[in-house]
């Protein structure tokens, strides 16, 4: 029997500074996958746009501000604990330093060279550098 229940729609961006680096954060202990490196964002509540999704992770999780962000693309990947479609977004704009106030580790990345990463963000980060570099 297949699995009909609709994929999880979550909002993800790439906070993206002149020289190319990317922002990745660790998951948090306690949730699926954690200690893996992934784009920060989260889950759209019912009714919430997938911009204002991730304007309130960014700020619930880095006390980040998104003044601008672009929608690049979008990934559907299926986990042993979750079916989610990925929402991205580029922001070249954005107010305050990334904090950790989810107690998770978070790193600016050129090459990037965080281990492990999360399987949805591996095939993104070639894509990714050719808009980069």
């Amino acid at each position: 029997m297949s699995d009909t229940k609709p994929p999880i729609d979550v909002a993800v961006g790439i906070l993206m500074k002149p020289n190319g680096d990317v922002l990745l954060g660790q998951r948090p202990a306690g949730k699926p996958y954690q200690g893996y490196w992934e784009f920060p964002g989260g889950k759209v509540e019912p009714g919430e746009a997938i911009l204002d999704a991730l304007k309130r992770e960014f700020v619930e999780e880095l006390g980040v501000h998104i003044l601008e962000a672009s929608e690049w693309c979008g990934v559907e990947h299926v986990y042993e604990h979750a079916h989610v479609r990925l929402h991205f977004f580029i922001s070249h704009a954005w107010q305050g330093e990334p904090q950790s106030l989810e107690g998770q580790a978070f790193a600016w990345q050129g090459t990037v060279g965080v281990t492990p990463l999360l399987p949805a963000t591996i095939p993104l980060l070639e894509w990714l550098d050719q808009l980069r570099y």
